[in-house]
């Protein structure tokens, strides 16, 4: 890999991405946030970082990802699909990439204790594995409800030596437990958050965008020694948004390539019973940023649904905001039942279990047919491993 990147497409403009981003939090995490801010972009133009930072993506993460080929997929689908394999990483997810660059980040600051959220429970993995090899303690919060419906996760994370700590507000999933780790991150100062999605206050959307950009970058040069020629289309699941704007990175400026990104339209369109924010949300300030959000009629956020933990979230990226917003992503609802199709087709035609996030991907790549769609990339954001409980007893719901 090389270690001189190319300008980035993620990284917001003073903070914004058009008109969405910004950074609305309690004055006393300003001064933090600042100084995150100066040591990330001069991180970024470190050789020396971003060697090290290559180095650990290479022989600790394993790097560079597959590109593979789905010829029974294909078939069905009626078109070339090119999977991304991010589910092949270490961890089993895209989280690592994102992981690992702040981890750097936090030794350089000098801290020596981590905290963060966690959904599906992938991040959380990849945050105390993180931990564990570079010497630091570790809190990672999590939703009761998540807890139940990823247990496998939950022990691997006490594996490795971090402390899951669940929470029970709201709808004890996801956004709960970011503002769980948000208080606990206001209320000691020692520690670092490590945020896991392209969310919350700047400069957090810019870094974890920027560190997921490897994904991109990588497809992009592969599909071009494979096949001669860019994709037409490139499709990823969003729930924060992570793992789809760093496959989509790369080709954002390619505007003949078509970008589709696939929501958790969960159960319906129905309040509460959906994740569809892009589909479906309005723009409001939610967890320090000003993004698309499910709300109710007076504008208050409510509480989302979908049976894949890590699309299980009201709020959005606002860099995803303003690709909607400016007509260079299309972003569609893909419903539960959707996805445990895709899923049960992925497991039996080509014998990859993905996560049921990435499970969305796949079900809208299947779903939609645009017109000389010829050649298309998938990314398979991590494995199903953690969702195995949850589609034997969900699957009926």
């Amino acid at each position: 890999m090389e270690n001189s990147y190319p300008i980035s497409n993620t990284i917001a403009t003073n903070g914004y991405y058009g008109s969405f981003g910004g950074r609305f939090v309690p004055d006393v995490l300003n001064s933090k946030l600042d100084e995150l801010n100066e040591e990330f972009h001069k991180a970024i133009k470190s050789e020396s970082f971003q060697s090290e930072l290559d180095y650990h993506l290479r022989t600790f993460v394993g790097r560079p990802s597959p590109l593979y080929y789905a010829e029974n997929l294909s078939k069905i689908a009626g078109k070339e699909i090119f999977l991304k394999r991010e589910d092949l990483n270490h961890t089993g997810a895209h989280k690592i990439n994102n992981a690992l660059g702040q981890v750097l980040l936090a030794r350089s600051l000098g801290y020596k204790e981590l905290v963060a959220e966690t959904g599906a429970g992938q991040h959380g993995v990849a945050t105390a594995t993180v931990a564990a090899k570079f010497g630091m303690k570790c809190t990672i919060f999590m939703g009761e409800e998540d807890i139940k419906r990823q247990r496998p996760n939950v022990e691997r994370m006490k594996l490795l030596g971090a402390e899951v700590r669940s929470t029970s507000r709201g709808e004890a999933t996801l956004s709960d437990a970011v503002d769980a780790a948000l208080e606990f991150y206001i209320n000691n100062p020692q520690c670092f958050y490590l945020l896991g999605s392209q969310v919350g206050p700047d400069p957090y959307p810019s870094i974890v965008g920027y560190f997921q950009e490897v994904i991109g970058r990588e497809a992009k040069k592969q599909i071009l020694e494979i096949k001669g020629k860019l994709p037409d289309s490139v499709y990823a699941a969003v729930g924060g948004g992570s793992n789809a704007i760093g496959i989509f990175s790369a080709f954002l400026q390619e505007h003949e390539v078509a970008l589709y990104g696939a929501e958790g339209g969960g159960k319906s369109d129905k309040p509460h019973e959906t994740a569809a924010t892009l589909s479906l949300g309005k723009p409001t300030v939610f967890q320090g940023t000003y993004s698309f959000c499910l709300t109710d009629d007076n504008g208050n956020p409510i509480s989302a649904w979908s049976a894949a933990a890590g699309l299980d979230y009201p709020g959005i990226s606002p860099q995803h905001a303003h690709l909607k917003e400016i007509n260079r992503v299309t972003y569609c609802p893909v419903y539960d039942a959707e996805a445990y199709e895709a899923f049960i087709i992925l497991s039996r035609r080509e014998g990859i279990i993905p996560a049921l996030e990435s499970a969305h991907a796949i079900a809208l790549a299947l779903k939609l047919q645009p017109e000389d769609e010829k050649l298309v990339i998938v990314n398979l954001s991590g494995r199903g491993d953690k969702d195995l409980f949850n589609i034997a007893t969900k699957k009926d719901d």
